[in-house]
């Protein structure tokens, strides 16, 4: 081996299959351009060294996809910076007398309000990564330990989280986004741990969302309890199924199923709610590829939205890639999805356009242009863009 190589994988060990090393199709290698492009911009333009609520977190959902996608080591080097400068927490309240979920709160006393947990998910995947789980070293290399110490990356998880498995309480997730906030962060647990209590709170807790705000239906999730129908409707009188609301939803369900032991005793129950979900959000694309913000009816808030497009072709993808979505099926529709993204949201340099700003409903005259953009809706398009890969080398 080259001198100069052999002393750059001792210092820098590699944890993932870098892209270089995986045999990819041409399409998918352009696409592997993209991914690069929009990641490199979103690093280059934006601190690492921000807090670990919701928005930032989501964004880290879709680096951790790419690195463990590619094995670049920028990726990797920069949630490792946004986790280290968080000291690996949510929200920092230590006495549990005082933590709260109830009400929206970015405050640090919601330490159980999920927009606070899902940094969790990128911490867990850390922690793997530090124990060098997601792919071995090459033969002869030994893995070079970090810096810290590999059980701090998921101290705080097991505490609240494990405080959420085993409360009495059941109704913490009251609004759709949570489910892509903490769902996969149980089932991520119950792999950490091997405690199965995770995997029936899971559950129990859905059910709970289930009866204030899934539309029986359809199979689709209002944001909230203030959106159900006939309560609210849309200017048009129709029920308002927010896009992002339910990009978050199908996209959590496709992390879960990730996870999710077959063998557990609700596994079809996932399953049935997931493939449901897919089909309903699938009819309701528009022809150009994107979906409005306002899904069943156009005209409350017209033209193109990214984050809710490239949700909702994440949880397709990966379906389609996993099994649980017929190919023949979704083909057209992820054709339609990723044309959208990579030609339209997609900016020459690099920046991902048309993202509605944080909110929770299609507002009526909000401007949504080239230059809208977010950190959520770069980890959305970066998850779409990662499946979308597979998808090509599996063509």
């Amino acid at each position: 081996m080259n001198m100069k190589k052999y002393l750059f994988l001792l210092l820098f060990p590699i944890l993932a299959v870098p892209a270089s090393a995986v045999t990819h199709t041409a399409k998918a290698r352009r696409v592997l351009a993209i991914i690069d492009r929009v990641n490199t911009y979103w690093q280059t333009n934006n601190s690492p060294e921000v807090r670990s609520f919701w928005d930032n977190a989501a964004y880290h959902t879709g680096n951790m996809e790419a690195y463990f996608l590619t094995g670049e080591q920028r990726y990797l080097d920069y949630s490792l910076q946004w986790a280290r400068h968080n000291d690996w927490m949510g929200a920092t309240e230590l006495d549990q007398r005082l933590w709260e979920y109830k009400t929206y709160g970015e405050d640090q006393r919601h330490v159980l309000f999920g927009d606070w947990q899902i940094c969790f998910q990128t911490y867990i995947d850390l922690y793997w990564v530090a124990m060098g789980t997601y792919t071995p070293l090459p033969k002869g290399m030994k893995r070079i330990p970090p810096h810290d110490n590999p059980s701090k990356r998921i101290m705080r998880a097991k505490e609240v989280m494990g405080y959420v498995a085993y409360s009495k309480d059941h109704d913490y997730w009251w609004w759709a986004d949570a489910l892509y906030m903490v769902m996969p962060v149980m089932t991520k647990m119950y792999k950490l741990t091997g405690d199965s209590r995770y995997l029936d709170k899971l559950y129990e807790n859905l059910l709970y969302t289930d009866s204030i705000m899934l539309d029986q239906e359809t199979g689709l999730y209002f944001r909230d309890g203030k959106y159900v129908y006939p309560k609210h409707k849309t200017a048009n009188g129709l029920k308002d199924f927010w896009a992002r609301g339910d990009g978050w939803v199908l996209a959590g369900l496709a992390k879960v199923l990730q996870d999710l032991p077959q063998t557990y005793q609700h596994h079809q129950f996932f399953v049935d709610k997931y493939v449901r979900l897919a089909r309903a959000v699938a009819a309701l694309q528009q022809k150009e590829g994107y979906w409005t913000r306002s899904m069943m009816d156009p005209q409350q808030a017209p033209g193109p939205e990214t984050s809710g497009t490239a949700f909702f072709t994440y949880g397709i993808l990966w379906g389609v890639n996993h099994g649980y979505l017929s190919k023949k099926e979704f083909k057209p529709v992820i054709k339609k999805a990723w044309k959208y993204l990579s030609r339209t949201a997609l900016q020459a340099d690099g920046k991902v356009g048309y993202v509605q700003p944080i909110g929770e409903k299609a507002i009526p005259g909000q401007v949504v242009d080239a230059n809208s953009q977010a950190n959520f809706g770069v980890g959305a398009f970066l998850l779409a863009a990662c499946e979308y890969v597979r998808y090509l080398d599996h063509k």
